[in-house]
């Protein structure tokens, strides 16, 4: 049973598993309309797809880290024989918001594994909250703090 990262921002931490921020505004694997959990399979990499995206160092000590176990049976990967070619670009093309529309649609699994436009070698996991499964596998989430390192700043303290 893997076990799967998320950082969430303390203020949306009740939010945590809802889906509304990748609904609300898409991701690299799905539309906006589509409900989305994204999660990684390393704490690392979390941070990573996190920091990616921050604009401001001021945020960096208001993250809580959640850990989620999916049982093995309710976990897909995709193929990579089945990633566009156009996967990694950024911003993030539609074709890759297709792939996770579609298997958001069709139900067929409760997480699928895709991997990662930063390491490609590691994967994020996204977890459908319209799944029949979703409401066990979420009884199994632990939350704690998470503090950034300050030296992940050391060469440009005003962005991260």
């Amino acid at each position: 049973m893997p076990e799967l990262f998320r950082l969430v921002k303390a203020r949306h931490a009740d939010q945590a598993f809802d889906g509304e921020g990748a609904r609300l505004s898409g991701g690299r694997w799905n539309s906006r309309g589509v409900a989305l959990i994204y999660t990684a399979d390393s704490i690392a990499l979390a941070a990573l797809e996190l920091l990616v995206h921050l604009h401001s160092h001021e945020v960096l000590n208001s993250y809580r880290l959640y850990r989620i176990d999916i049982p093995d049976e309710d976990l897909l990967a995709l193929d990579d024989r089945d990633l566009p070619r156009d996967w990694r670009n950024d911003p993030p093309p539609s074709s890759t918001a297709q792939v996770g529309d579609g298997w958001v649609a069709a139900g067929a699994s409760l997480a699928l594994a895709v991997p990662s436009a930063i390491v490609p070698s590691q994967h994020n996991v996204l977890v459908n909250p319209a799944h029949a499964g979703f409401a066990q596998a979420i009884e199994s989430v632990r939350e704690e703090p998470f503090l950034f390192d300050r030296r992940l700043l050391k060469n440009n303290p005003g962005k991260a």
